[in-house]
């Protein structure tokens, strides 16, 4: 019965526990509602629709009339008078051959580019709650790492605090050890008011409410990175929705470049038409109406050159983000792997030695051996050190997050 309790309590604990953030749930679920990625897709949904409008035929144009004679009346003078008729009339026009294809080529460019914005809408969305998932995960092992060495630093205080009351320790070494103390806790608090604001962050990226309480992300381990610079900028130069909306618009000027051309042609109009004449045969018309480039030199001449620059401007734009995705990804790429390097060198060699050097000073401040300014100093060190593993392995996810972002590929 006791083993029952023991265990029930166990399992009532359990449940009360938030559970484990998981950064998968977390990106499927901003993809699913984050209202800028909804935003994009709508936007892109939209721009799928104009190709087809553009490429089709203007509106024909149906007219109905009659022509009087002798009088205002209507019909006056039908069947008597050859002036007199009632009919009706359609008029179709027509773009000069090639233009709707070209708008219609241009409409579809447009309609790319927003496809490409929408994936660096998602790549944005998704890197930004992976950086925030990982700041979080960074506050819950920087206020483990915090609270356990204020734990140790208790005992040394206990230990300096014994030692001063058998006259074998100074005062300050008490007064040390209370003043280094009473500096973790504002450190502590700074680290509640970060995983505040990064839960904040996550939920306004997921669309929940800013309160909305999210449990502990899961612990990782950093790997190293599986894709190589080369690689990586491979990657961009073929698959960067950035630079692939960039080509995108140089193409889409391009084509816009070749309609303002074709505009030199002039459009036409075809009409046909039949007229009532009462006793009168009746009368047919047909005619074909074209739209003269009279003002070629203020219109389209000047419209061939707007044209014209759009184009060098968008091939400079295309350059300039190319420049730009190059540094930004090499940058990213130097310091997660960077990164990397300093963890091991932590993790296997750096804190290990000084972990050593502070037990073995707090055993001689003990005995006497050492000062307490050795222990403290040993302390410090100590947590410095791992401190600065964690600012790396920080430092490490983040930068993997704006390479996904950068390339579409996990590095």
């Amino acid at each position: 019965m006791r083993r029952f309790g023991v265990a029930l309590w166990g399992a009532v604990l359990l449940a009360q526990q938030p559970a484990l953030l998981k950064l998968e749930d977390l990106t499927r679920e901003a993809l699913r509602a984050n209202p800028e990625v909804l935003a994009a897709q709508k936007k892109h949904e939209a721009a799928r629709q104009r190709p087809s409008q553009e490429s089709s035929l203007p509106d024909p144009m149906f007219s109905l009339g009659y022509n009087s004679s002798g009088s205002p009346r209507p019909f006056a003078g039908i069947g008597r008078e050859p002036t007199a008729n009632a009919g009706v009339m359609v008029s179709q026009e027509f773009p000069f051959p090639g233009k709707r294809k070209l708008r219609g080529e241009v409409a579809g460019r447009e309609a790319d580019a927003e496809f490409e914005q929408y994936r660096m809408t998602e790549l944005s969305v998704v890197s930004r709650v992976k950086q925030a998932y990982h700041r979080l995960h960074h506050t819950y092992v920087m206020q483990d790492l915090l609270e356990r060495d204020r734990d140790l630093l208790r005992k040394i205080l206990r230990v300096s605090e014994a030692r001063y009351a058998v006259g074998r320790a100074a005062q300050q070494d008490v007064f040390k050890a209370q003043t280094q103390l009473s500096v973790l806790e504002p450190r502590i608090e700074k680290l509640r008011q970060e995983r505040r604001s990064a839960e904040a962050e996550i939920n306004s990226l997921v669309s929940r409410a800013p309160d909305a309480p999210l449990g502990r992300p899961e612990d990782e381990t950093p790997q190293p990175l599986s894709a190589s610079l080369d690689d990586l900028m491979k990657q961009v130069r073929e698959n960067a929705p950035m630079l692939r909306r960039e080509q995108k618009m140089v193409e889409r000027t391009e084509l816009a470049l070749n309609l303002a051309r074709r505009e030199y042609y002039p459009d036409y109009t075809v009409s046909a038409g039949y007229f009532y004449m009462g006793s009168m045969p009746a009368m047919y018309m047909a005619r074909v109406d074209w739209k003269l480039p009279a003002y070629f030199w203020r219109k389209q001449r000047a419209a061939v050159a707007e044209q014209a620059d759009s184009v060098s401007q968008a091939r400079h734009n295309y350059a300039a983000a190319n420049q730009a995705l190059s540094f930004r990804v090499k940058d990213d790429y130097l310091m997660a792997e960077t990164s990397y390097r300093l963890m091991q060198m932590y993790s296997t060699t750096v804190i290990p030695q000084s972990s050593l050097a502070l037990e073995s000073s707090l055993a001689s401040y003990q005995t006497g051996a050492v000062d307490f300014a050795s222990v403290l100093m040993n302390f410090s060190t100590t947590l410095e050190y791992e401190m600065n593993y964690h600012e790396e392995m920080l430092s490490y996810f983040l930068a993997l997050a704006r390479l996904e972002e950068m390339t579409g590929v996990q590095p």
